[in-house]
């Protein structure tokens, strides 16, 4: 986040205990502003398939105590329970750091079971998962030296792999048939490098050929290390590789690589993601010099098992960043998971819905409650209404944390997963304006997130859609965010005409 966005959200508003970030609202349905209008028609989308909020946020009153908002100003069916998408995650974040705090961390912790005599663990070496979001390739690799360093360098028995601290299944069936996507990827209480193997692409001038990588080293998968460069132009560049997953540990690329794509890399799930953990770690202990005459396999920590190494992980407040910034689907269910696995028993989804539930309740009584599944946004069945996710993004702001929160957030047009909108509309006022979590799935595009009008106010913005063209409807969300920004026109005009429905819904 820059220099700019840390002065404008540095000392958030604290709100008394009691007070409600969204007040009772009076019952008006106002026309959405034209642009927006003229956008949703050339999506075929239809005003009732959207449900909006935008609300300014409290300034401090003279006494020093923040002074409520008693009105919205743009309302469009904002109590019409709908399916966010990704803009779900913001339930999940802003709930783990109310109820973890910010600098919570997890912790990987290496046991012995057996003696260490000269490097040598007569017995097995156990790594115990703490559900970890981002036990990634670097840190990886520091858990191996660290390990080396507290005295073990051969394993004369088996390397345990602890997940128990989660229980869950792998999906049975891919979410929109995507199997090798890596949003595709279960949570594990020791999830390494999201299970993804990421292919990577440099093609050679002088030869006319591709090198060819992959990480993280994986025992027993082999790929080509060369392909054929092409003068193709770089559009679908990943189909003209033609590839072939089918034999997880034999991958072919029967096609080529398009010289003009420059250096690429492809992230791909592993397709036995059973398989992935054991491989990684057995591949990483050998090449960092370490030797094991017994197998990588998944197990229980014995009780007789002594403490070698607890290797904490990145705090919350900065692995909320990747969950918000940039959508990661499989570290928002570790945290989501997390939220039950923290009071002592596995982390179960429906014990993390249930302790969600119970925190939402008592931190926005009379708010309409989100529809739960796994806590990320990928799914069918969450929901919630724009009144609520607003109810959140005001409370958020103006609690403890609001540093961490809006630092997770896509600055718009500069990072995550609105850096195109720089791409799209390079002269957008909305630029650097904007702190936003998005949403898309095949019939969702959402938006949510704070907006500095031109004015100097600042507003909480909600914009959902649900509807079979919601992908075509993308520029009317722009279209709104440019209109919340370009506030010092509009604001007078709207003043009167914009105090938001409770009572609309969706036809």
């Amino acid at each position: 986040m820059g220099l700019l966005a840390a002065l404008i959200w540095t000392g958030a508003i604290p709100l008394p205990a009691n007070a409600q970030a969204v007040p009772a609202v009076r019952p008006h349905a106002p026309d959405l502003p034209p642009a927006v209008l003229k956008a949703l028609r050339q999506a075929q989308v239809p005003p009732s398939a959207l449900s909006v909020l935008v609300m300014p946020l409290p300034e401090p009153s003279p006494s020093g105590h923040p002074a409520l908002v008693a009105s919205a100003r743009l309302s469009h069916l904002p109590q019409t329970a709908a399916n966010p998408a990704s803009v779900m995650k913001l339930f999940t974040t802003y709930a783990g750091l109310s109820l973890l705090g910010s600098e919570h961390v997890w912790h990987n912790r290496v046991y012995a079971d057996g003696p260490v005599r000269d490097g040598v663990l007569q017995g097995n070496l156990v790594v115990r998962g703490s559900g970890d979001p981002k036990l990634v390739l670097e840190r990886l690799q520091d858990l191996m030296t660290q390990t080396m360093a507290a005295g073990v360098r051969e394993v004369r028995g088996d390397i345990v792999l602890d997940r128990s601290v989660f229980d869950v299944r792998e999906r049975s069936e891919p979410f929109d048939d995507e199997p090798l996507r890596p949003y595709n990827v279960t949570p594990d209480g020791l999830l390494l490098n999201f299970k993804a193997v990421v292919y990577k692409f440099t093609p050679d001038a002088a030869s006319k050929l591709v090198q060819v990588r992959f990480e993280p080293p994986l025992a027993g998968l082999n790929a080509p290390t060369q392909l054929p460069a092409s003068s193709a132009p770089c559009n679908d560049w990943r189909s003209q590789l033609k590839a072939d997953f089918t034999q997880p540990l034999q991958v072919r690329f029967a096609g080529s690589y398009p010289e003009r794509c420059g250096e690429r890399e492809w992230p791909v799930a592993f397709p036995e993601p059973e398989q992935y953990a054991p491989r990684v770690i057995q591949s990483m202990w050998l090449a960092a010099g370490g030797r094991l005459s017994g197998q990588v396999r998944y197990g229980s920590r014995p009780a007789s098992a002594r403490l070698l190494l607890d290797a904490l992980s990145l705090p919350l407040s900065e692995v909320i960043k990747d969950i918000n910034k940039f959508s990661n689907n499989v570290m928002a269910q570790q945290l989501f998971l997390t939220l039950s696995s923290e009071l002592g028993a596995p982390g179960r989804f429906e014990a993390s819905r249930l302790r969600l539930l119970q925190w939402w309740r008592n931190a926005f009584p009379g708010q309409e409650e989100p529809v739960l599944d796994n806590g990320s946004g990928l799914s069918r069945t969450e929901r919630s209404t724009a009144a609520s996710l607003t109810a959140l993004l005001q409370a958020a702001h103006a609690s403890p944390h609001a540093q961490a929160f809006v630092n997770s957030l896509s600055q718009a047009g500069i990072d995550g997963t609105t850096a195109r909108l720089k791409e799209r509309h390079p002269q957008s006022p909305v630029i650097g304006n904007a702190w936003l979590k998005t949403g898309s799935l095949r019939d969702v595009v959402s938006v949510a997130g704070y907006v500095k009008g031109q004015s100097g106010q600042r507003y909480t913005l909600v914009a959902i859609v649900n509807h079979p063209n919601a992908s075509q409807a993308r520029p009317a969300l722009d279209q709104l965010l440019e209109w919340t920004v370009r506030d010092q026109n509009n604001t007078a005009r709207l003043s009167t005409a914009t105090r938001p429905s409770t009572t609309g819904q969706r036809q």
